[in-house]
């Protein structure tokens, strides 16, 4: 997915404000596992927007 891990590190979910999202990189996202929202990575940009966000399944 190409994310640096510095990045990674200071990401949160716009929603909850955790800092631990999680990646998956089969589906290009990074996952909040406080709201289980899914976020969208395109071209290795982190697309933080709640209107952008899935919810998974839990």
């Amino acid at each position: 997915m190409g994310i640096e891990p510095a990045l990674l590190e200071i990401l949160a979910c716009p929603d909850t404000h955790h800092t631990a999202l999680t990646v998956d990189v089969e589906a290009s996202e990074l996952v909040c596992p406080t709201c289980s929202r899914a976020f969208p990575v395109r071209d290795g940009i982190p697309v933080l927007l709640l209107d952008e966000a899935r919810q998974r399944r839990t």
